[in-house]
Parts: C-alpha cells; sequence; structure tokens
C-alpha cells in the first residue's frame, strides 16, 4: 500500500516542525504539504487531497472548523485530527458535526499522536480491502449473522471509546452522559457505557452533582 499523504494545517512553526516529527517516524504516513493559514490549507487541500490533515482550530485568517466547513463542502472527505489548545464542548462538537473523529489537545506526546495515526491507517486499510475485495462466504456470514453483531455491538468499539476519552480530556470541567452524547452523535445509553468503561479502566473519574430534586446527575472527568 502506498504512503498515506498527510497534510500539516498549523500556524506556530515550532508545532508544525514537531507534529511534522511525529507523522514521518510513524512510518505509514508521509507530509505532503504544510499550511499556516487557513487560505493556504483549501490550496493545499485542492492540490494534495491528502488522506489526513492535521488541523489547527486556530488559525491567523479563519477559525479551522470554517476551513473544514468549505472542505467538506468541495468534497473533501478524508480523515481529519483536530490539533488545538481548545477544550470547550462547542469546538468539540462542531468538528464533530463535520466528520473528526480524533482530536488532539495542545500540548501533546508522541504515544498520543501514534495512537491517532496508527487508528486511522487501520480504518484506512480497512476500507480501502473492503472496497477493493471481494467478501468470501465467511465474512459474509459474519455480516449477516445477528448474534454476532449484537455482541460486538455490546462489548462496544475501542475507536468509540477513545474518542470519548478524547472529548473528556478536551473539557476544562465535566461533562453529563447526555452532554457527550450530544456532542459524539451516539445516545446516551451509548455514551454512559462508554464513560462508566473509562471509570473502570481508571481513565475518568465520576462524581454526582446535586441539584434541585429528583436523582443527581452523575458528571465525568478525565483523570489526568
Amino acid at each position: 500500500m502506498r504512503p498515506l499523504r498527510a497534510l500539516i494545517v498549523e500556524d506556530d512553526k515550532a508545532v508544525a516542525l514537531v507534529t511534522r516529527a511525529f507523522v514521518e517516524r510513524h512510518g505509514a504516513f508521509v507530509v505532503a504539504g504544510e499550511a499556516a493559514t487557513g487560505r493556504a490549507a483549501l490550496e493545499a487541500l485542492d492540490l494534495i487531497r491528502p488522506d489526513l490533515v492535521l488541523l489547527d482550530v486556530h488559525l491567523p485568517d479563519a477559525s479551522g472548523i470554517e476551513v473544514l466547513r468549505i472542505a467538506r463542502a468541495r468534497g473533501f472527505a478524508g480523515e481529519v485530527v483536530a490539533v488545538t489548545a481548545a477544550r470547550d464542548l462547542e469546538t468539540v462538537r462542531a468538528a464533530r458535526a463535520f466528520g473528526v473523529r480524533h482530536y488532539l489537545v495542545k500540548p501533546f506526546g508522541m504515544e498520543a499522536m501514534r495512537e491517532r495515526l496508527e487508528a486511522i491507517r487501520a480504518e484506512i486499510v480497512s476500507a480501502t480491502s473492503l472496497a477493493t475485495q471481494p467478501l468470501d462466504q465467511r465474512a459474509v456470514d459474519a455480516m449477516l449473522r445477528p448474534g454476532d453483531a449484537q455482541r460486538a455491538t455490546s462489548q462496544g468499539s475501542p475507536l468509540t471509546l477513545d474518542r470519548v476519552a478524547a472529548l473528556l480530556d478536551g473539557v476544562e470541567e465535566t461533562c453529563s452522559a447526555t452532554e457527550v452524547a450530544e456532542a459524539l452523535g451516539m445516545s446516551r445509553v451509548s455514551a454512559r457505557r462508554y464513560l462508566e468503561r473509562l471509570v473502570i479502566e481508571g481513565r475518568a473519574a465520576v462524581a454526582p452533582r446535586y441539584g434541585g430534586t429528583g436523582r443527581p446527575e452523575l458528571r465525568y472527568s478525565a483523570r489526568r
């Protein structure tokens, strides 16, 4: 498989340099271009058509979210990692609305970047394989077997778990299961299940918030 092309959109030269080093160290990716402004990013997207964009949210001339909105409207369907210091729920929700499944909060380390890149590589390889290779009988049966689908759903997705963890890590205070569900486009029950799993794994903390009458609301936060 050819190397996956990455576009780095970052106005801080030092951060761009570190990001380039992290991406190229992975091995499956090659940095095909860099852009320091929203306008330059849109031009590079049209020219390069990258598989992955590492997108800063705060750019000198535009919001990275607005850049992504325009890019999607123009037909860009590649993966995007939001790389930013923004931690507010509104920004995370807006990024999610335009198909961002991976979110890195500055400052980030090599391991955090490596995990996102590996997840994206696996997703692209899997999608390419399904699109180009015919399924054998076993694969067809597995897709159509209700019991297997139900078990897979009950266990949850590691990628979705990471998305919930990234959301918690990007919020300064706490989140409820309802807020997480709205931000990531899932049901409240699913969000609650992933949040509880993060608590069990020691990656999140939970505490009740009392207010008004009725049962207290459970609020979740990342363990930093």
